[in-house]
């Protein structure tokens, strides 16, 4: 008897989804940037329950006809690429056609979307990943995606996700990142209806991390401007005075993706280690552009990790860049340039003022360096 057998669709399905649908956060992720693959200029992101009974993503992009609008949940179905020499130069967001069909698999979920300039748009309806209802409604243009239920047939990937509260702080911090990747798209984010961020799109950073951070950090923040034949580098990092305990506040952008990367996190902790006190982590955000055939983005579906063709290139770039521009800021100072030099004799001859001398010492206001004489 056989023992290898093909997997029927709806098999197949879940366990694509297991590696593209982690938690609620990465249903949003999916959804905002196939809105900002769509060309939207204002996206609004709604979220219930930590987003496990509700997701809704509504945009003003291009929308679909009533053909793609199906066809949207079918797996590895994709406007983004056509052949193997599109898989060289990705300038999208999105690109192996999982999101929808992944999503579907494991909630319920509702399509609204028409075209600027049609008569009606159209609805579909797909739970499990088997299509309930496809009529043509009456919509606004652009798109509205809402996801109900997560993991309602998969009880036991349900149990493993986190609290409500950690589920909402992960999709917040993603609508922080995703905010700060594209300042010219308006982002507004909603938990049980209040107003959590809302960016302006007005194609300006810093204004993106106002909306995020406050008001009170544009004056910790110094900025940087790299450009150069293999790439530009552009942002900010943030005054000694702003550092954080771990490295949660540190945002790399390339090609306008949020993505995690050790040497770039290397390359930052590098160039500033003179300015940072120890256990304490430098803040960042970084813009880096560079040509898409010198990065591979195609690494994992969560299409947070890439891989540069030249790392050691981007890194000495990147250190020596933020060491030239933090040096020039006449306001930081390296550590104990500014403090008193004491030797080890000129401690012991006074012993009166030990007790003093000893607390400057503690708080950094003197140095005692015992190779002098």
């Amino acid at each position: 008897m056989a023992i290898i057998h093909r997997l029927d669709n709806n098999i197949i399905n879940k366990i694509a989804a297991g590696e593209v649908v982690e938690r609620p956060a990465s249903i949003v992720k999916e959804l905002v940037e196939n809105s900002i693959d769509a060309r939207a200029t204002a996206i609004s992101v709604e979220i219930r329950n930590g987003g496990i009974s509700y997701i809704r993503v509504t945009d003003n992009g291009v929308g679909m006809d009533k053909d793609d609008a199906e066809a949207a949940f079918l797996r590895h179905a994709t406007s983004k690429i056509k052949s193997m020499e599109d898989l060289k130069n990705i300038i999208t967001l999105g690109l192996r056609g999982e999101a929808l069909s992944s999503i579907a698999a494991v909630s319920q979920i509702e399509l609204m979307t028409r075209q600027p300039g049609s008569m009606s748009g159209y609805n579909v309806i797909n739970h499990g990943g088997k299509l309930i209802q496809a009529r043509e409604i009456g919509c606004p243009e652009g798109t509205t995606i809402v996801v109900r239920n997560l993991f309602y047939n998969t009880p036991a990937r349900l149990k493993f996700l986190n609290s409500t509260r950690s589920e909402t702080a992960a999709i917040s911090d993603l609508i922080a990142k995703l905010i700060m990747a594209n300042p010219m798209v308006s982002i507004r984010y909603l938990n049980n209806d209040k107003t959590i961020y809302h960016s302006p799109g007005d194609d300006q950073l810093i204004n993106c991390i106002i909306s995020i951070y406050g008001k009170d950090i544009k004056n910790e923040l110094i900025p940087v401007k790299v450009e150069l034949d293999e790439l530009s580098i552009t942002g900010y990092i943030g005054k000694p005075t702003i550092t954080r305990a771990n490295r949660t506040h540190q945002s790399f952008f390339v090609n306008g993706r949020y993505i995690k990367d050790n040497m770039l996190t290397r390359c930052v902790e590098e160039a500033l280690k003179d300015w940072m006190m120890v256990n304490r982590f430098p803040w960042c955000v970084l813009h880096i552009e560079i040509q898409p055939e010198k990065v591979d983005v195609n690494v994992h579906p969560s299409k947070t990790e890439i891989r540069f063709r030249d790392p050691q290139v981007i890194r000495y770039i990147l250190t020596n860049s933020l060491k030239k521009i933090i040096e020039k800021q006449p306001y930081i100072p390296r550590v104990f340039s500014s403090t008193k030099i004491m030797t080890k004799d000129e401690f012991s001859e006074n012993n009166s003022d030990c007790e003093k001398q000893i607390k400057d010492i503690v708080k950094g206001k003197v140095r005692l360096i015992h190779f002098l004489n």
